[in-house]
């Protein structure tokens, strides 16, 4: 099972970045995935899921601007983040938690600045 996340970059605060989480080795359709984030000297912070029906949710901290989508043709779970603030600044991972164990993604890095 790989998980390959891309997408991040510097952005102004207020400004808007997408992610994007690319599934293979696994039934995607069946899987939720979720996204979390890590600032520096932080732990780990949920953020949002996908769930395997198209439904989502999401960390109270990004509601009302992030949002979480999926292609179930590519394979791919999409994280739109808008309205960015400086304290959304961390390494973004993708998770797949499955009877055959939990995968991460490599960490994409977003950086908002002031």
């Amino acid at each position: 099972v790989q998980l390959q996340a891309s997408g991040g970059g510097l952005v102004q605060t207020g400004g808007s970045l997408g992610l994007s989480c690319k599934v293979s080795g696994i039934n995607f359709r069946i899987m939720a995935v979720d996204w979390y984030r890590q600032a520096p000297g932080n732990e780990r912070e949920f953020v949002a899921t996908s769930t395997s029906g198209g439904g989502t949710n999401y960390g109270d901290s990004v509601k009302g601007r992030f949002t979480v989508s999926r292609n179930y043709a590519r394979n791919t779970v999409y994280l739109q983040m808008n309205d960015l603030k400086p304290e959304d600044t961390g390494a973004y991972y993708c998770r797949l938690e499955s009877a055959r164990g939990t995968f991460w993604g490599r960490g994409t890095l977003v950086t908002v600045s002031s």
